[in-house]
């Protein structure tokens, strides 16, 4: 998928094409921009291949091509009616493309195992890094010692897939000959050790910087600070952060993949901390990720109340719910003045129930509604009427 990204600023512009002060700008920004004729070829290309591009146009409207939508376009405001889209800095990306060269020529070598470090260099492999991850020698008759390999392999394959695996004793000379051989050409290290354990294998902060000045260390630990020594796993974060509620199992593993974006986060910041003008330029960072601090960042919503009972995304509100229909579930999520008052009309309630959305009565009514209806009539009405809601089984 394409589409134009605007890194820089709206500015006045001629009816017929870029102010002088901007006829300097990059000429790839000037070729689709600028020539009209070049920029329908550049689209054309686009729709052959199933890309979604966006067309900057003069006047007060951005236009959009969908070709997943035939003879379609769809108009979003632009900032300025008066003046043309333009940018100092415009480029053209791609998942396929640029996301895979963003990190081009960074190294990253991992020891870290389960779910977060792993999850985390996936993305960053797929960002364009050079991804290695050292593991400890495998128990005999298996083909690796992380938990994830030996519990659900395919997720583990899922994440190390295209990424050079190497094992060794870290406790052993040999196995810190390995270790320190990867180290001298490595950008960023990622762990998920305890301090101490770190310590012991002489990968402390300072033993590091020490030795390889250059290197970005990124930790992962279950809590920060003194609390990073405490035994903890995503259950006990997200229940230390209000995010378990009965007897149920959280739906998904919400402190660990958050965790693991904090860590992709954290490396980018490093990569541009080490490469900022100044006294420390080129110089390595250390950076902790706690597992707990991304699962209290993932329930700001419930902690702020948004998501509890009373809370208008929490089931307060009628047009923001899971009910039954009659073959399934169907989860509304109706929540703004407008898609509130469609909700309420196709459920005969009238428009102006979109006014009473937080009382019983309306509760009532658009359940009654949605479980007379079935899945694929309710698919329909959300095509037709232009409702957020999503169908399930039960």
């Amino acid at each position: 998928m394409w589409c134009c990204t605007l890194t820089g600023c709206l500015t006045k512009a001629a009816q017929n094409g870029l102010s002088d002060r901007n006829r300097t700008c990059d000429p790839q920004l000037r070729r689709l921009l600028l020539y009209p004729t070049e920029l329908r070829t550049e689209i054309k290309k686009g729709l052959e291949n199933e890309a979604f591009f966006i067309f900057y146009g003069r006047g007060d409207r951005i236009r959009t091509y969908d070709p997943l939508v035939p003879n379609q376009m769809r108009y979003q405001a632009a900032l300025r009616p008066e003046a043309v889209i333009v940018t100092h800095n415009a480029m053209m990306i791609s998942s396929t493309t640029t996301q895979s060269k963003a990190l081009k020529g960074v190294r990253v070598l991992t020891l870290a195992l389960n779910l977060p470090g792993p999850a985390a260099v996936m993305r960053l492999q797929a960002m364009g890094a050079k991804c290695t991850k050292l593991e400890p020698l495998a128990p005999a008759g298996m083909s690796t010692a992380d938990p994830m390999g030996i519990y659900k392999p395919a997720a583990y394959e899922a994440m190390h897939k295209g990424m050079k695996v190497v094992q060794a004793d870290l406790k052993s000379d040999r196995g810190q000959a390995a270790l320190h051989k990867q180290l001298a050409q490595t950008d960023v290290l990622i762990t998920s050790f305890r301090p101490s354990a770190l310590i012991k294998l002489g990968l402390g902060w300072n033993a590091l910087h020490k030795r390889y000045p250059a290197l970005c260390v990124l930790s992962i630990v279950g809590a920060p600070g003194e609390r990073a020594e405490e035994a903890g796993h995503d259950l006990t974060y997200q229940a230390d952060s209000g995010l378990v509620n009965g007897l149920e199992m959280p739906a998904s593993l919400y402190a660990d993949m958050g965790g693991s974006l904090f860590t992709t986060e954290a490396v980018l910041q490093a990569l541009l901390l080490r490469q900022r003008p100044g006294r420390a330029q080129g110089k390595g960072v250390f950076h902790e990720v706690a597992l707990s601090d991304a699962s209290a960042y993932l329930a700001l919503p419930r902690t702020w109340g948004l998501t509890v009972p009373s809370g208008d995304v929490g089931g307060a509100h009628a047009g923001y719910k899971v009910y039954p229909c009659k073959n399934g579930r169907v989860a509304v999520a109706a929540l703004e003045p407008h898609f509130a008052a469609r909700l309420c009309e196709a459920a005969g309630l009238g428009k102006e129930a979109a006014k009473r959305m937080h009382q019983r009565s309306t509760h009532e009514g658009v359940a009654q509604f949605l479980a007379t209806q079935t899945r694929a009539q309710l698919d329909k009405l959300a095509s037709s009427k232009d409702i957020p809601l999503h169908t399930l089984p039960r």
